[in-house]
């Protein structure tokens, strides 16, 4: 009888963990490289779910969080971004090294990439003031919902690329330009 407790609690912990790494946003990175220089996004990718519709705008999922309307653009640890070149990113200059992604999404016709200087912190901690820039992006409606949020870089020819985000209902880009 001991052995048949011991073996159900084993169970019933195993089967806890996995529930619980189950609803974690699995990591994801994305690299292209342009010129011989590698440009890389490493972030969580969250699922809709069945929450279509209920997630973007002010009192959707992400107008929960507490930097709204900036948004992590991801799930758990800030988005990532290492570059090995300069860009020219929509227009502002971004030396290369390493920065965080949000998303301004104020407007939601209208988003910004924020590339923000502040490097490892958790996703939903944004400084404004470690802000170098930001850029609007080009909005578009994927042809099907996007379950899982995905980021894109696509070398475009010619020292060129461009960054695109899609989730849900929602697809952003900008271009880019390898210096």
């Amino acid at each position: 009888m001991k052995d048949l407790l011991i073996c159900i609690s084993i169970g019933a912990l195993l089967g806890t963990a996995n529930l619980a790494s189950a609803q974690q946003s699995p990591g994801a990175t994305e690299t292209v490289t342009i010129g011989g220089n590698a440009i890389t996004i490493t972030y969580s990718s969250p699922r809709v779910r069945g929450r279509e519709g209920k997630l973007f705008g002010k009192d959707g999922r992400i107008g929960q969080d507490g930097t709204y309307p900036v948004w992590r653009a991801g799930a758990n640890a800030a988005t990532a971004f290492h570059t090995d070149a300069t860009l020219d990113i929509g227009g502002l200059a971004v030396p290369s090294g390493d920065y965080t992604l949000f998303v301004n999404l104020a407007d939601p016709n209208n988003w910004e990439l924020i590339i923000n200087k502040q490097t490892g912190q958790w996703g939903l901690s944004h400084d404004q003031a470690q802000d170098l820039g930001r850029v609007k992006m080009t909005m578009s409606k994927p042809s099907a919902v996007v379950e899982n949020l995905k980021y894109t870089l696509s070398d475009e020819g010619g020292n060129q690329g461009k960054l695109t985000l899609e989730w849900e209902n929602h697809s952003a880009s900008v271009l880019f330009t390898v210096k």
